[in-house]
């Protein structure tokens, strides 16, 4: 039986001014911790490619939109991979 290991990329745009956005991602790994690597890339692709080069499986994503104010945008990618070993 595979046993598998959980991660999660968050990408979160805020407004940053009147016309100004900026945009991170944070990386949650399975143990817990969590890590800025905006510096990394400026797309939610690049980061999801440079997950596929490590193993890791893009399994769902989600969406939240505050239409209200219209000052923020999160979304979430659920990525998972084999244990080592498995």
């Amino acid at each position: 039986m595979v046993r598998w290991e959980y991660a999660l990329l968050v990408r979160r745009r805020e407004a940053a001014g009147a016309s100004e956005w900026r945009m991170t991602y944070t990386w949650y790994s399975p143990d817990g911790s969590r890590q800025d690597v905006s510096a990394l890339g400026d797309t939610a692709i690049s980061h999801l490619n440079r997950a596929g080069v490590r193993g890791w499986e893009l399994v769902s994503t989600e969406e939240d939109v505050n239409n209200l104010e219209g000052t923020t945008e999160v979304h979430r990618y659920y990525l998972k991979r084999p244990l080592p070993g498995d």
